[in-house]
């Protein structure tokens, strides 16, 4: 059993009290040590009678702008220029430790110079640079002159205190091993860190010494007494906990160090040193809290690993204490029975090494903050229409439903069989490829030379067999375009295409990927019932790697059998919701007309995650250029059209006399109704 107590009361109110070191409560605060480090003199600012709003980064990043200030964006802090170095600290330090020596939290607004240890409020900083500006004396800082008798007192127990190998009893020193666990720490390390004991308080003495100096800014104190199984501890600070700002360790980190491992106690640091050489740091309230005041002391390090106890609260505050010191460069050592604290693995004999290898980031990639969202949302407000992604020039309609074509999305495209799903998405995917978006085919179904064909008659808009002589030009011409093909046919491992695309993203820089169509890849062994599991984890997979490679994918998949009477609907979609669910956009290709208009086929976009707007709108097929977007030349014919009765009445072509009894085509109000006879003029 550990059971810790905390006093940060000085070592001359304690009273020994049955072996045990405990501190008196109600203290007048007079009697309570203050922090050891300039103060900044805030006589000059105006007292307030309402509290003073938080500052943020942002605000603090203008105010340096404006008034001219350098600075350099940290972890936590931002870096500048000190206006509190004076003129002789200048010359005893090089030109990069003091140029940018003041850190200036981000969300509190706090400075701190490393140089001269000034310290102050967002509002103190403010001060002193427009007291300067002005020339005031604002900004001066207070001599350095802790209270004189916290002073002494630390002088006098650190003198009083020895290391533990200069006990003189062995026995002595080896029962304060056995009472800290420290049997497995050498006598070497305890030197190291300046660790040492004070035989009157049975205590290990821990400094606090200002960094890059060899000043005495204060102590702890450790006591350990037997209670049962286990062993009582106590802690006393000089000064008390809330300014005793002590990262035990700091003054052997150097300044090339990028990785440090962060303790809760300083045992911990000295078990961890020992055993693997990193640099350590023990917090000075443990698992308690992480003072902001310590963040700029943090800065210099690239990867911190912050191995702080075997329970769930040093786990959570580990969490807690990684968003404070920007999560991306943070790892955790998870609490378990294989990775107690530092030092109880040390005793344990357990490879600490390798139970640091074993931390887990803090941060995960598909996690991120507003604040790393925030110039990219800005983007998108600034540019709305390049957002919406790249606009279909044949398919105006479908650019007024679905705004564009952006990357990253999954479309999922289906129609009834043979209704020329394969035409029209060719089309679809060739008109943005003339666009310049890159276009990788996956065609299962059909082969590639035939693909090729359609899509070439599409894009000269016009067949090539009546006139062969301009094959050479418009294959020219077509093989300019960002155009790729899969050489797959038929049934494909999922993992084979997936990888075949991730190369292709990767050489070809490719943003769009038509995968035409879902069954044919699957193919036809699995029985019925794991089909639809199948055909989940392939969406799913699409999904991901739209969502990773930022590459949007057009997924053709058969409708299930329905009857041809009935339209399809997005539960038309062959399997399972997780298709319809995954997409980002869902096209229909309807093969039959509207309520009683004279299109034969329209396209439906049933989904539109991007804005929301839904829609339909009439294709006609235009079998000399194979294209939706191209209206065939008007010709003479009869139509079937079913007037208000139901009764089938004919058409006469153009020219002929005759009474047509008609019921216009369903509109959205936008466009005028081509079909809907002009009552201004005389019926023939």
């Amino acid at each position: 059993m550990w059971v810790l107590l905390r006093s940060g009361y000085p070592l001359r109110i304690l009273l020994s009290l049955r072996g045990e070191w405990m501190g008196r409560r109600g203290l007048p605060r007079s009697l309570v040590p203050g922090p050891p480090r300039r103060r900044y003199r805030k006589e000059a600012l105006p007292a307030l009678d309402v509290p003073v709003l938080p500052v943020t980064a942002t605000e603090i990043r203008q105010y340096l702008r404006a008034h001219g200030i350098p600075f350099q964006d940290g972890h936590s802090c931002l870096r500048a220029p000190s206006p509190f170095v004076g003129t002789s600290q200048l010359k005893d330090q090089t030109s990069a430790t003091t140029s940018f020596s003041l850190f200036i939290n981000k969300t509190t607004g706090r400075f701190l110079c490393m140089t001269s240890l000034a310290e102050g409020s967002w509002e103190d900083f403010q001060a002193s640079v427009e007291g300067r500006r002005d020339g005031d004396r604002e900004g001066v800082l207070l001599s350095d002159a802790p209270e004189a008798e916290d002073s002494e007192e630390v002088r006098r127990i650190w003198d009083r205190a020895i290391p533990l190998s200069e006990l003189p009893e062995p026995e002595e020193a080896q029962l304060a091993r056995v009472m800290f666990g420290l049997t497995n720490v050498t006598d070497d390390t305890l030197r190291h860190f300046s660790v040492r004991y004070l035989r009157p308080a049975r205590s290990l003495v821990f400094p606090w010494f200002s960094p890059g100096s060899v000043r005495l800014r204060g102590l702890k104190l450790l006591g350990a007494e037997g209670q049962g199984d286990g062993v009582h501890y106590v802690e006393t600070t000089i000064p008390r906990p809330g300014a005793y700002h002590n990262l035990f360790g700091l003054p052997l980190i150097n300044r090339r160090d990028v990785e440090v491992v962060l303790t809760s106690r300083e045992l911990d640091s000295l078990a961890l040193n020992q055993s693997t050489g990193l640099p350590t740091l023990a917090l000075p309230r443990g698992t308690a809290c992480l003072p902001p005041a310590l963040l700029p002391y943090l800065e210099q390090f690239r990867r911190i690993v912050l191995w702080l106890g075997d329970d769930l609260r040093s786990w959570e505050a580990a969490k807690l204490f990684a968003r404070k010191l920007n999560p991306k460069r943070c790892s955790l050592v998870r609490p378990g029975d294989q990775q107690p604290r530092p030092l109880e693995a040390l005793n344990r004999g357990l490879n600490l090494s390798r139970i640091l290898r074993s931390a887990l980031p803090a941060w995960h990639r598909s996690i991120v903050s507003f604040r790393q969202l925030r110039e990219e949302v800005l983007g998108e407000l600034s540019n709305v229409e390049q957002v919406a992604g790249v606009r279909w020039s044949r398919f105006p309609d479908l650019s007024r439903l679905l705004k564009g074509h952006r990357k990253g999305e999954l479309t999922i495209f289906t129609g009834p069989t043979g209704s020329g799903k394969t035409t029209f998405i060719s089309e679809y995917a060739l008109d943005l490829c003339t666009q310049g978006v890159n276009t990788l085919w996956g065609s299962f179904e059909i082969s590639n030379v035939r693909l090729a064909r359609i899509m070439l008659t599409q894009f000269a808009l016009g067949r090539l067999e009546d006139q062969l002589d301009k094959y050479d030009e418009w294959a020219d011409r077509f093989e300019d375009l960002p155009l790729y093909f899969m050489t797959f046919h038929g049934q494909q491992s999922i993992r084979t295409v997936i990888d075949t695309m991730q190369h292709a993203v990767y050489v070809y820089d490719i943003c769009h990927v038509v995968i035409d169509n879902l069954q044919f890849m699957m193919g036809h062994e699995q029985l019925s019932t794991d089909r639809i599991a199948a055909q989940d984890y392939i969406v799913g997979a699409f999904r991901k790697f739209a969502t990773d490679s930022s590459c949007h994918v057009t997924l053709v998949i058969h409708p299930r059998k329905e009857d041809d009477d009935k339209e399809l609907q997005t539960a038309s979609i062959f399997g399972s919701a997780k298709a319809s669910q995954e997409a980002d956009n869902v096209l229909i290709l309807q093969d039959r007309k509207l309520v009683t208009g004279p299109g034969k086929r329209y396209l439906q976009v049933s989904k539109n995650r991007f804005d929301g707007d839904v829609g339909v709108f009439p294709l006609e097929f235009n079998k000399s250029s194979l294209t939706f977007s191209i209206p065939p030349k008007s010709k003479a014919r009869l139509k079937k059209i079913k007037d208000d009765n139901g009764l089938v009445v004919k058409k006469p072509s153009s020219g002929k006399k005759g009474a047509v009894s008609q019921k216009s085509e369903t509109y959205s109000g936008k466009a005028p109704n081509p079909y809907q006879p002009d009552p201004s003029k005389p019926s023939r």
